[in-house]
């Protein structure tokens, strides 16, 4: 489980085909690794990925091709920034909100438009994502917890503010780049609830 606040931007070093529709990416990320083991998880653009091993700053992990395909990971190239975070403590305050590294969908950045002290942001929405996502709601974009500023049935806009612009993927993605997105989980435990109960009554 993560909170979605970006402890570090990293790079990314290499990517190897393992081959059986996988690969090994190796990431630079000296804050994240500090106290990284064998088996812990660290989010690269808001995917929990599981670390295999650690050398000198930098951790591979394994990513099947179900990620590869699903997610922006595919995309990336040595050299490339990424958000990271470590998996969220027990006794640690909750910044942003639950987060679990599971992308929901890839989105893409459609507009950029700069104001005085912040950004506001346009991003398509996959479909079938919309219903997930409310104006002042919270929604995961690489990796990032942001408030949901404007919405609509296949795109929704968030404002971002210069800490996040400077110290996060976002300051420097372009109109149609790729985004990974993860919506409120308890969105889609609250339509499983209700749709349950319009089944079965008040079961």
């Amino acid at each position: 489980m993560f909170t979605g606040i970006v402890e570090e931007l990293g790079e990314i070093v290499r990517t190897t085909d393992t081959g059986g529709d996988s690969a090994l990416v190796a990431v630079r990320g000296p804050l994240v690794t500090s106290d990284a083991r064998h088996g812990d998880s660290i989010a690269v653009n808001g995917v929990c990925l599981t670390v295999v091993d650690v050398d000198g700053g930098v951790f591979t992990a394994d990513v099947m091709g179900e990620t590869l395909r699903r997610t922006a990971l595919g995309a990336l190239r040595p050299g490339d920034p990424v958000n990271l975070e470590r998996a969220a403590a027990l006794n640690s305050r909750l910044g942003g909100h639950l987060v679990q590294g599971h992308v929901d969908g890839v989105g893409e950045l459609l507009s950029r438009e700069p104001a005085a002290q912040w950004e506001t942001v346009r991003f398509r929405l996959p479909a079938g994502l919309s219903r997930y996502v409310v104006e002042k709601g919270s929604i995961t974009v690489d990796g990032i917890s942001l408030t949901v500023a404007g919405v609509g049935d296949d795109w929704f806009s968030v404002g971002l503010i210069p800490t996040t612009l400077k110290l996060t993927t976002l300051g420097a993605k372009g109109v149609g780049d790729p985004v990974n997105l993860e919506v409120d989980v308890l969105a889609k435990y609250v339509e499983r609830l209700l749709g349950d109960r319009a089944a079965g009554g008040d079961r």
